[in-house]
């Protein structure tokens, strides 16, 4: 499966990118980059950022796929997220989920196919919640 990474899209912005747009978000384009998961992070992100939403996508891209333009930058919880200073494009798109499952407090529910996949390899380890950063 390689080194899969995950973005959380709306209705909208997949359309967007599926009509040949790049992918991204409002947030990715007021960092410069744009903001993805990993496996292990997908589900809390959904928690933080997209509760109460429906209609959002799951896609998956390799981060392989973009060299040295994913960066692993520190984030929430001291953890390591994957940023990708690089456009993203449909062909990019490895898979499509839609997290049309929300639990019991609104909060979408990724898929557990993509949930119980491993981390890139490529992924540094969690630093203690003190560390800089």
């Amino acid at each position: 499966m390689g080194q899969m990474i995950y973005k959380i899209l709306t209705a909208e912005q997949l359309a967007r990118v599926e009509a040949g747009g790049p992918m991204q978000a409002p947030v990715d384009i007021a960092d410069g980059y744009v903001h993805f998961s990993t496996s292990k992070q997908v589900q809390e992100t959904l928690a933080k950022w997209f509760r109460g939403q429906t209609g959002l996508v799951l896609a998956s891209v390799n981060g392989a796929d973009f060299g040295p333009d994913l960066k692993w930058e520190k984030s929430r919880g001291a953890d390591f997220f994957p940023h990708v200073y690089a456009e993203v494009r449909h062909h990019h798109i490895a898979s499509l989920w839609p997290l049309d499952t929300l639990d019991a407090e609104g909060v979408p529910l990724a898929p557990d196919e993509v949930t119980r996949s491993p981390e890139p390899a490529a992924k540094p380890p969690r630093t203690s919640a003190g560390a800089h950063g």
